[in-house]
């Protein structure tokens, strides 16, 4: 079952908007056991619209196009799709109807040039968009089945759910495709490859595993091909608990969880709180922790302490300690994590200083410097790191590396 994925807009090909759409579509069919071989962005012309459906219906079975079907004259897509099936338009009153009901829910009257959204590809059986005003189409020639879908995310995933995902797994005789990611953190992705290597080598013929890494993390995911569910299942679980033996200390979490989830969740077990005192990652630690839903039960608040001044009025810092090692320095963070988490009555607080770049650097210590501290009941453990000259990349890391020090501590690591 090959699928391509066609986007549609000018408006992408320079950047204005990111194609999300693609990748959600990719996950989705893959979880149905659809591969995706290709996503083509292309820009909104007539010509270069047909020319891409016909390149795509030669080499997949399934070719799925978002984008262009608004109602202006820029959205060519309808008139595309017309032309290479070859056929005229239909009207359908029960789409006119939808249309002028969504209007009337906002108190507006629906517009010709809306209205005219309910006229389709006679070619195509329409599929209903309980969420905007133009319709998806599905078509079907020479074996090869072609869905046009709104650009609009939120649409097109209404669409998607409610109609071509279930028609797909209906029509197509699909093999089963399970997928297990193990998340580590603190070994790069070579080095990685070497510690597994004997495991890899001796993987199952059904499972396949790939190496996506990031800033600080490297995600391994397990891939399962076959025509037995329970079967693969085993077979992956069976694997994990391998890798898990193998590299205990750097496994995270799985799957979709992230590091701020994994440590809220711990916090929350053993009812704990947490208090931040960034310097370097600007409240970066804070932003994480706050976007997990329900963190004001463990969270109790940041000192994004900048300036010198701020470290010594607000976390205690001594001047002495400054003048005599620097901001960027054991002592120091180790006070800074001490001081917040005396100042904010919290059971645990992280600490960072470093040089985030890209300036600011000596050869004593040079850009990507960062020390972190991590304060509990059990005492305080600090760390220095070396990473890299960019600055943002420098942020992410810090910050992740920062919770996974914690998550150590929680954990008795």
């Amino acid at each position: 079952m090959r699928v391509e994925i066609i986007t549609i807009g000018d408006e992408i090909l320079i950047g204005q908007i990111v194609d999300t759409n693609s990748a959600w579509m990719a996950q989705e069919l893959n979880a149905i056991g659809a591969k995706v071989e290709r996503i083509l962005t292309i820009s909104d012309g007539m010509d270069v619209i047909k020319q891409a459906l016909a390149e795509a219906e030669n080499r997949a079975e399934i070719v799925l196009v978002t984008g262009g079907l608004g109602p202006t004259k820029d959205d060519v897509t309808k008139k595309a799709l017309a032309d290479y099936f070859n056929c005229g338009f239909t009207f359908h009153p029960n789409i006119a109807e939808h249309i002028a009901g969504l209007f009337a829910r906002f108190g507006k009257e629906m517009t010709e040039l809306n209205r005219l959204q309910a006229e389709l590809p006679s070619a195509c059986e329409p599929l209903q968009n309980d969420l905007g005003t133009a319709p998806g189409m599905w078509f079907e020639k020479d074996g090869t089945v072609f869905v046009s879908m709104p650009g609009v995310p939120y649409e097109m995933k209404g669409i998607m759910q409610n109609h071509v995902l279930p028609r797909i797994s209906k029509k197509f005789n699909a093999p089963t495709i399970l997928h297990r990611t193990v998340l580590t953190m603190g070994m790069g992705e070579s080095w990685l490859s070497e510690r597994i290597g004997e495991w890899e080598d001796a993987l199952p013929d059904e499972i396949k595993l790939a190496y996506l890494p990031s800033p600080g993390r490297v995600r391994l995911r397990l891939s399962a091909y076959g025509e037995d569910p329970a079967k693969l299942k085993g077979l992956l679980e069976d694997q994990v608990q391998k890798l898990l033996e193998l590299i205990p200390e750097l496994v995270y979490g799985f799957d979709d969880e992230t590091i701020e989830q994994v440590v809220g969740d711990l916090l929350l077990k053993q009812g704990k709180t947490l208090s931040t005192a960034e310097s370097c990652t600007g409240g970066m630690i804070a932003h994480q922790i706050t976007s997990v839903s329900g963190s004001s039960a463990y969270f109790l608040g940041s000192i994004v302490s900048y300036a010198n001044a701020v470290k010594m009025e607000s976390l205690g810092v001594t001047e002495d300690s400054l003048i005599r090692n620097g901001a960027v320095s054991e002592e120091v963070v180790r006070q800074m994590a001490e001081g917040a988490r005396q100042s904010l009555h919290s059971d645990y607080s992280i600490a960072t200083s470093g040089i985030a770049g890209p300036d600011g650097g000596t050869d004593e210590k040079p850009v990507g410097t960062v020390w972190i501290a991590v304060s509990g009941p059990n005492g305080t453990v600090a760390k220095k790191y070396r990473f890299g000259h960019d600055r943002s990349r420098n942020i992410e890391i810090s910050s992740n590396t920062a919770l996974n020090m914690l998550r150590k501590q929680l954990i008795g690591n």
